[in-house]
């Protein structure tokens, strides 16, 4: 692996100079290797979308440096900046409300590469939207012509994994992508996201607060609280010996959960 993103001494401050300003990022490094999946856990209000958004460049940062693919993001602007969004895409957590209900799904995928000017021949474009669809397991012939009020959840999620995918991206955010389905559907979307990350090499910051989504999938996890990554380090390593009293009772949680699970079973 080699390295891929750097973020350092990300700071996000909400408010204006006239009001009270809120600090949600103070100060946030970590760093990410190409194809590795990095799980990032916090409190409901943390601000773990917020990375996940000043990542994809729909939030500006407030201070700090953000290094991707040999470049620093930070310095860039305009056209320039947004060259680098076909190689950063998002998946967002809710799928009822992320997918316009005014198109069909063969224009949803399609949409990213419009936007990014990925590929201008339309023929391909269509090519290229079949191929993500396929991957994600929805039949092109069956599933293109649909609107999204048609599809169960976990259908549209799919779909909306099928937009992160469709520009072949380096690096995919993933926004709590599960949070909004049932168990087995969470599991067979991280089934999925696995598989694909294994056949792409795609890296992923996995963003949730269930670290047990994280126990197998993700390498490494990093830890956010009140502002700052307080854990970090291989996902066993820190499930097994957390450091910081916010990840402890985290993991006493999960440890509880399993515990109440295999007694009932």
């Amino acid at each position: 692996m080699s390295l891929l993103l750097n973020v350092d001494s990300l700071r996000k401050v909400y408010g204006h100079a006239k009001h009270e300003e809120t600090a949600i990022l103070k100060d946030v490094s970590f760093s990410l290797q190409r194809g590795e999946i990095v799980g990032l856990i916090g409190a409901s209000g943390a601000g773990k979308s917020t990375v996940g958004r000043i990542l994809a460049s729909l939030e500006q940062q407030n201070g700090g440096t953000i290094w991707f693919d040999g470049s620093d993001l930070t310095e860039l602007t305009g056209k320039r900046r947004r060259a680098f969004a076909k190689d950063i895409q998002m998946i967002f957590q809710d799928p009822y409300d992320s997918l316009s209900g005014r198109m069909c799904i063969q224009d949803l995928v399609e949409e990213p590469l419009i936007i990014q000017k990925y590929e201008k021949d339309s023929a391909k474009r269509r090519q290229l939207v079949n191929e993500a669809l396929s991957l994600v397991s929805l039949d092109p012939k069956k599933y293109g012509a649909r609107f999204p009020h048609e599809l169960s959840g976990g259908e549209r999620q799919r779909v909306g994994v099928a937009r992160a995918l469709v520009c072949r991206p380096k690096l995919i955010i993933c926004d709590e992508p599960t949070s909004m389905l049932d168990t087995s559907l969470r599991l067979e979307l991280i089934g999925l996201l696995k598989k694909l990350n294994e056949q792409f090499g795609i890296a992923y910051l996995f963003i949730t607060h269930d670290i047990a989504l994280t126990k197998g999938f993700c390498h490494r996890l990093l830890v956010l609280y009140e502002g700052h990554i307080v854990d970090q380090g291989f996902t066993e390593t820190v499930i097994e010996y957390p450091e910081h009293p916010f990840t402890i009772k985290l993991i006493e949680a999960l440890r509880s959960l399993e515990n109440t699970k295999g007694e009932s079973q």
